[in-house]
């Protein structure tokens, strides 16, 4: 038996380490800029362990504190040799009433997760 459980235990432990290999998608940072038309410019900086086509980050978002999605970056390919990785969205449009965003990134095999940045547009561009 104790080796049937040292079996069992490396293959959960391999199992788990394949899995976590790339992770979630991290925003790192974030900045804006307010256009003369009153939309927005939205820099924002992830990290993954894209490991190719299969496992990439693949958009960002920007969203309101209750989690409406007002903006989407797609993102059309791994960064496999660039990370971390900027990539920005312009003519974002907020509506007045809000001053304050969440920024979340999205990878194709685990969806939402990992780090995300809060955003204060009242604090001014960054």
């Amino acid at each position: 038996m104790p080796n049937r459980t040292k079996i069992i235990s490396a293959a959960v432990f391999c199992f788990m380490s394949a899995g976590a290999s790339a992770g979630e998608v991290d925003v790192e940072a974030v900045s804006f800029r307010q256009a003369a038309d009153g939309s927005y410019r939205f820099s924002v900086t992830l990290r993954h362990a894209d490991t190719g086509w299969d496992h990439y980050a693949d958009r960002w978002e920007v969203l309101t504190p209750e989690g409406e999605i007002i903006a989407t970056r797609t993102l059309y390919h791994p960064h496999v040799d660039e990370q971390p990785f900027t990539r920005s969205l312009s003519g974002v449009k907020i509506p007045d009433a809000l001053s304050r965003l969440v920024i979340r990134g999205h990878d194709s095999v685990h969806g939402y997760g990992g780090e995300e940045k809060r955003v204060d547009l009242s604090a001014g561009a960054k």
